[in-house]
C-alpha cells in the first residue's frame, strides 16, 4: 500500500504507545512514507535504542493518563514542527479475565485509564492545534470486543466502548473544521505476547500489526477525507 510515492512527506504524525507491537508497525509505515514522527510512550528507552538520532523522529516520554503532561507533550510537538497533521492513539492494552463481581477496582480503573483516558487526554491536547490549522486526522484504536459484553471482559470492553463513543463525539465536533476522526476495531492482533498466551489458537486467522498499520495509513491519508466517525472492523480471518 502507498508504495509508489511518499504520501506523508512534510506531515507531522504523533503516535502514542509507539514502543508496542502496533505502534512499531505504524511508525515504520509512516516513516517509509516520509512523515516526521513524534513517538510518545511512557518509557522511551526501547524507542531510543532504535531511533535516537534519526532526523525524522522526536522521542517523548509521557504519562498519557496525566492531562497536564499530555498538554505539555502536544505543545512541544506543535512548537517543533509547527503543526500536528495526524494523531494515532495507539496506547492501550488488556487486563482482566474475571467476572464482574470478582474484578478488582484496580483493574477496572487501570483499564479505563489505559484505554479510554489516554485517548481523551491526548485528543483534548491535540485537537486545538488541528482546529487552529483547520485540518487533521485522528485515528483511535478501539476493539471488536467493544461491540458486545462478554464474560470476563467487562473492564476491557467498557474501556474500548468508550473509545468508540469518544471517536463519534470528536468527529461530530470537528468534522466541519477539516478534521477526520475515526477508529479501528481489531480482533486478536498477532503479537508474540498473544501467541504465548493462546498457544493453541489459529494464528493465521489473527490480524497482523502490519495489516492494521496499513489501515491506519489509509485513514490518515487524503483518500479517507470523506470518512468521519467510523468504527472500522479490522479482524483478519477471525
Amino acid at each position: 500500500m502507498f508504495s509508489h510515492m511518499k504520501w506523508f512527506t512534510g506531515k507531522t504524525v504523533m503516535i502514542t504507545g509507539a514502543s508496542g507491537n502496533l505502534g512499531q508497525a505504524a511508525l515504520k509505515a509512516f516513516m517509509r512514507q516520509g512523515a516526521n514522527l513524534a513517538l510518545v510512550d511512557r518509557d522511551v528507552e526501547k524507542l531510543a535504542a532504535a531511533w535516537s538520532g534519526n532526523e525524522q523522529v522526536l522521542l517523548i516520554g509521557c504519562d498519557l493518563t496525566d492531562p497536564d503532561a499530555s498538554r505539555v507533550m502536544a505543545a512541544r510537538v506543535a512548537d517543533l514542527y509547527g503543526k500536528i497533521d495526524v494523531l494515532a492513539n495507539i496506547a492501550g492494552g488488556f487486563a482482566g479475565g474475571s467476572p464482574v463481581h470478582e474484578t478488582s477496582p484496580q483493574i477496572w480503573n487501570f483499564m479505563l485509564a489505559l484505554n479510554a483516558a489516554t485517548v481523551f487526554y491526548t485528543s483534548r491536547a491535540v485537537i486545538p492545534f488541528m482546529r487552529s490549522q483547520r485540518s487533521g486526522k485522528v485515528i483511535n484504536i478501539a476493539a471488536r470486543a467493544a461491540l458486545k459484553g462478554s464474560a470476563g471482559m467487562a473492564p476491557y470492553a467498557v474501556s474500548k466502548s468508550a473509545v468508540i463513543r469518544l471517536t463519534e463525539s470528536l468527529s461530530e465536533e470537528n468534522k466541519h473544521l477539516g478534521i477526520n476522526v475515526n477508529c479501528l476495531l481489531p480482533s486478536i492482533i498477532d503479537t508474540p505476547e498473544n501467541r504465548r498466551d493462546m498457544p493453541d489458537a489459529d494464528f493465521s486467522a489473527w490480524v497482523s500489526p502490519d495489516a492494521l498499520a496499513d489501515v491506519i495509513l489509509f485513514l490518515a491519508s487524503d483518500a479517507a477525507r470523506a470518512i468521519h466517525g467510523a468504527a472500522l472492523p479490522v479482524c483478519g480471518l477471525s
